[in-house]
């Protein structure tokens, strides 16, 4: 079973700044588009941001100028940067991996305090 392994969550006030990580296996990492969503209560799940391996990077509108993706590949890791943290960024995070298949985490809560 494929696994991807989020990290970096977590409590922090408006303002503040969080690093998300998701540790997927090497065979999938290197071929995969990855990307992070998040969901919200009662909300639908919404992409955050997306590294293809061959397009540009894409930011929803509501992160664009705040949130950075980034990836490892000698690490087999993906990354988000989380900057001025805003309340209505509370949500699980989760990371993606489209290729062949597609792969979700687990989700890593992050939550913003106003």
């Amino acid at each position: 079973q494929v696994q991807l392994v989020e990290s970096g969550g977590g409590l922090v006030q408006a303002g503040g700044s969080l690093r998300l990580s998701c540790v997927a296996p090497g065979s999938i990492f290197r071929v995969s588009n990855m990307g992070w969503y998040r969901q919200a209560p009662g909300k639908q799940r919404e992409l955050v941001a997306t590294m293809p391996k061959f397009r540009s990077t894409n930011y929803a509108d509501a992160v664009k100028g705040r949130f950075t993706i980034s990836r490892d590949n000698a690490k087999n890791t993906l990354y988000l940067q989380m900057n001025s943290l805003k309340p209505e960024d509370t949500a699980v995070y989760y990371c993606k991996a489209e290729g062949l298949s597609d792969y979700w985490g687990q989700g890593t809560q992050v939550t913003v305090s106003s």
